[in-house]
């Protein structure tokens, strides 16, 4: 997303401002979230629910001042995609998926669509693999087995941070 706030940045002002609006946005939910989820494994509606128009309205807006149209289709796809895929694999596994997460999917997927789907699919595989790495560690150190909860929600908002900052 900071390569595409860099062409807005010459070509649509607002455009980049709205932008860096959403993500400061998504900085301080993802804090909040992963904080609570850590210390009660749980993502609060209260918290996720208000995340999509706020996160929907800056992206929209974005899109619409930059008049890059074909993100309204990604980032409203991303979001459809990420919480079907989500929700699918809290169907097949509910024990290793909260309801939660499903709900946390769809707001990063705004932001993941938003800027390709190559992200949704580079965030999704990120979050994957840092919850699987933490999961090894706790293994090899003792302090977890292979049934040991973890909240995934940290994992899913590092990952996208990283593919929004790093791609």
């Amino acid at each position: 997303m900071l390569a595409l706030m860099g062409e807005y940045w010459d070509t649509a002002p607002v455009a980049f401002w709205l932008c860096a609006l959403a993500l400061a946005l998504l900085a301080v939910i993802g804090i909040w979230l992963s904080v609570i989820d850590i210390q009660t494994h749980r993502l609060p509606n209260r918290i996720i629910f208000p995340s999509y128009p706020a996160a929907g309205v800056l992206l929209i807006a974005a899109a619409l001042a930059a008049q890059d149209w074909g993100r309204l289709v990604s980032l409203a796809g991303g979001a459809a995609v990420l919480w079907v895929f989500y929700f699918i694999l809290r169907l097949i596994y509910p024990a290793g998926m909260g309801f939660g997460d499903v709900k946390l999917a769809g707001v990063l997927g705004l932001y993941l669509g938003f800027v390709g789907w190559s992200f949704l699919l580079w965030g999704t595989f990120a979050a994957f693999l840092l919850g699987g790495l933490w999961g090894v560690l706790l293994i090899i150190s003792r302090r977890g087995n292979a049934k040991t909860a973890i909240p995934f929600g940290p994992f899913m908002i590092v990952g996208a941070g990283l593919v929004l900052a790093l791609g």
